[in-house]
């Protein structure tokens, strides 16, 4: 009991000393529970109000599928807290061993939930924090990008699908590579709870380069892959493309693997067009034992090999010319494999390969598509192209670029710079600018 934990004390200061121990114990106790309860408190539901501009801020339905995060593990945590200040009574009216032991024991597993909350908390105060920064036009401005990919794939199937809901959103990190988190999977920045939207990661150097955001169309791709439920049928199709073609079951083994990666290149390909295949270079273009290396095991495709689907499938796509060029600067790049890793079949087999994938992946009819492939669900066109090309004059000029999609305007101020219609800096502005004239 805690009258005989006090008792040495006691005997060595007296009984008022001893009382005053006591007392210092109950208010310890008690403040235990209201101290987590406080806690709690803290990670409150966020308001919609209080990221800054609405119009740069996260949208209300990002902030209810957060806040609705939360409160799922707000209920647990609020039944734990119910014990633990049921427990501070007792262990008030008889401060028992038993009864101050359950009282810690409690009080850590609170601290636990407290903390699995805060951690869920914390990210999402970052992210949607990022929109009260100077960086929001530009985030806003990527959402906007993210939004038209998935209305125009939506509008492009055959079929009825439910709608993803709330939209995807962009968040800045430091660093090279940028990335996406899937909605509805298990995130680890959250503690392994279900990511409620998909996120998309951009490096701060890619915004400060908008003709290098190729990359947003890639990672929503990798989302429209399992909202579009193709997440099981794209790596069977090419799997049994390739088998079906002779190719060894370990080559088919290898392309499969690297399914996802593929169809994020060949999706954001025909989202945003031919600039799509030059920020791939940029991804893929490095020296030579970088591009030549194979991972086994690795999800993207060894860079050598995967500038070719990118080549091919911009053929099939109406643009022979852009490919031929395309190809021929790669080859110039890298003119042998002298001193590659990359297994000798793949190599042997790649031509004969690399048209199959293609062909599996944006030239089969799926019913989840509404039995339509994706080269028309996402159809990419020369007219598209000239689009494009008006549009990046017009950005050049700063003035409006017109009706084209915001995902155009990415390969428009590609076009721009490589054609030095305008100094870097300017385009910069006016991308960004026109993508956030059209937020509001």
């Amino acid at each position: 009991m805690v009258a005989e934990l006090l008792a040495p004390q006691a005997r060595r200061t007296g009984p008022a000393d001893a009382a005053g121990a006591s007392d210092h114990l109950r208010t310890w106790v008690l403040s235990q529970a209201q101290n987590v309860v406080r806690h709690r408190e803290g990670l409150r539901p966020f308001r919609f109000d209080e990221f800054g501009d609405p119009a740069t801020g996260p949208s209300k339905g990002h902030v209810k599928a957060v806040n609705d995060l939360l409160g799922t593990l707000r209920k647990p945590l609020g039944k734990v807290l119910a014990q633990l200040e049921r427990a501070a009574s007792e262990a008030v009216d008889e401060p028992s061993r038993a009864r101050l032991t359950r009282l810690l024991e409690l009080k850590s597993k609170a601290h636990d939930w407290v903390r699995a909350t805060e951690q869920v908390w914390d990210f999402y105060l970052e992210l949607f924090g990022q929109r009260q920064s100077a960086f929001a036009p530009w985030l806003v401005a990527c959402d906007r990008i993210a939004l038209d990919c998935y209305q125009y794939a939506y509008l492009g199937i055959g079929v009825t699908r439910s709608v993803p809901a709330p939209p995807p959103f962009a968040y800045m990190r430091t660093g090279f590579s940028p990335a996406t988190y899937r909605r509805g999977i298990r995130l680890s920045k959250i503690g392994k709870q279900l990511n409620p939207f998909a996120l998309i990661q951009l490096p701060y150097h890619r915004l400060l380069n908008p003709w290098t955001l190729g990359a947003i169309l890639h990672e929503v791709s990798h989302n429209l892959q399992n909202d579009l439920g193709l997440q099981k049928t794209v790596p069977v199709t090419i799997a049994r493309r390739l088998l079906d073609a002779g190719l060894p079951r370990s080559v088919a083994a290898v392309w499969t693997r690297w399914n996802r990666e593929i169809f994020a290149d060949m999706s954001g390909l025909l989202l945003g067009g031919p600039a799509a295949v030059g920020s791939l270079f940029d991804v893929v273009g490095r020296s030579r034992r970088q591009t030549l290396t194979y991972s086994p095991g690795g999800v993207h495709p060894t860079p050598y090999l995967r500038a070719f689907l990118s080549v091919e499938l911009l053929r099939r796509m109406g643009f022979p010319l852009e490919a031929e060029a395309h190809l021929r600067t790669w080859r110039s790049l890298y003119p042998d494999t002298r001193g590659s890793d990359i297994p000798s079949e793949l190599l042997k087999t790649a031509r004969t390969a690399v048209p199959l994938v293609v062909d599996a992946v944006c030239g089969t009819k799926y019913p989840t598509l509404g039995g339509r492939t994706l080269l028309r669900v996402l159809r990419f066109q020369p007219k598209e192209q000239a689009m494009i090309e008006e549009a990046a004059g017009r950005l050049a000029e700063g003035v409006d670029p017109g009706v084209v999609p915001e995902r155009f305007l990415i390969g428009a101020v590609r076009h721009a710079i490589e054609r030095e219609l305008a100094p870097p800096e300017r385009l910069m502005h006016n991308f960004f600018a026109e993508l956030g004239r059209r937020s509001r």
